[in-house]
């Protein structure tokens, strides 16, 4: 198969599909890689890393019977596909249904690297994981240079500082690499999810959990992902993270819901009773974020607390977060084509299979064009 790689247009982004040494080892199995000129610059994969690695260096893509990318393709993007191309990309179907016509009417196949499945079994394509691993570890280090207090104990001749206080919203893959990184550089950190199954990993990160009082698992939802929770937990919830972030130097919010706008966890007046001088770090900007505040794409600061609301932090890290996802996509690839013909029943082909020649083969997708018509 002829696979092609599109350099990103996305404002912002820096990462690129694939790395040299996965594009060499997808040579090896008898495919061809086409890459636009430049498309690994920005994540200091040069051309020629490319070129010695097997493939064609240009931006004639009319042939690629396979388009390996990390953002969605553009509308300019889908209209240069060939009939029938497959697509393989991060995906959110409420973000880009404006588009979902032209893969219908191009009979063009989706496969979205937001929605495989989370099982054992796909753990190693899972890219969502690994760059919400990037995002996590960068906010801290980012936070920690917009705070005006020193993040770990120190103790000199002059006296003594107490360790900065850290409040990581939102205990998933981002949230626990956030924990981990503020441990690690001496903060005293806290951290609060809605799902109390995830208590025994923040405390083993050295962190203290702040639950809200429930007889349920409520904010449980499928996959392991939080899910909406009723108005009552909403309202103790609020008071909650009311009481605690007064007292923080740091917050990092990381709260998302698949395909839902993030829940707004830190309102107007919460952010009015911080202390000046610190910062908030919103990791779910690009769905709105979790602070009523935050600006997609924009470090504001209010009343002397920042607030920081870019959307791609696992780009400001394009060489490792480039290479993981090529990874990620490689290992997807190679799981989707391993056989003669693709088993539709498999979950993790039928899971990340948004569309199917042109045929919509996923609910959401499907309740997504119901509501838009």
């Amino acid at each position: 198969m002829n696979i092609g790689i599109l350099k990103e247009t996305k404002e912002f982004e820096r990462r690129v599909a694939i790395s040299p040494e996965i594009a060499k080892k997808i040579i090896s199995e008898n495919h061809s890689i086409t890459i636009e000129p430049g498309a690994g610059d920005s994540s200091f994969m040069l051309d020629q890393k490319y070129a010695d690695a097997g493939a064609t260096i240009s931006d004639n893509l009319s042939s690629a019977d396979i388009i390996l990318k990390v953002n969605a393709p553009s509308d300019n993007e889908l209209d240069k596909f060939k009939k029938g191309t497959t697509i393989i990309s991060f995906f959110q179907i409420k973000d880009e249904i404006s588009n979902i016509q032209k893969y219908l009417d191009n009979e063009l196949t989706l496969f979205s690297m937001s929605h495989i499945p989370r099982t054992s079994l796909a753990q190693n394509m899972d890219a969502l994981s690994s760059q919400s691993n990037i995002a996590g570890y960068k906010s801290v280090i980012v936070g920690s240079d917009h705070i005006a207090n020193y993040m770990p104990l120190l103790m000199t001749a002059a006296g003594t500082i107490q360790p900065a206080k850290v409040l990581i919203l939102g205990a998933g893959v981002a949230g626990l690499a956030a924990i981990a990184t503020a441990k690690r550089l001496g903060a005293q950190v806290f951290a609060f999810d809605v799902r109390p199954i995830v208590k025994e990993q923040v405390e083993s990160l050295g962190a203290k959990f702040v639950e809200v009082e429930s007889e349920s698992d409520e904010g449980v939802g499928e996959g392991g992902y939080a899910k909406e929770v009723s108005d009552e937990y909403k309202q103790k919830q609020s008071e909650l993270i009311k009481e605690t972030i007064a007292k923080m130097d740091l917050v990092i919010t990381t709260a998302l819901i698949p395909e839902r706008p993030a829940p707004i966890l830190i309102d107007a007046a919460m952010v009015d009773s911080m202390k000046p001088g610190s910062a908030i770090i919103d990791l779910a900007a690009l769905n709105g974020g979790n602070c009523e505040l935050t600006q997609s794409d924009k470090i504001i600061n209010h009343n002397g607390i920042t607030i920081d609301g870019r959307t791609n932090f696992p780009s400001t890290m394009p060489s490792h977060s480039s290479q993981l996802y090529a990874k990620n996509l490689y290992n997807l690839f190679s799981y989707l084509y391993k056989g003669d013909e693709m088993d539709f029943n498999d979950e993790i082909v039928n899971g990340s299979m948004l569309i199917n020649k042109g045929k919509v083969n996923n609910e959401t997708v499907q309740k997504f064009l119901d509501k838009d018509n």
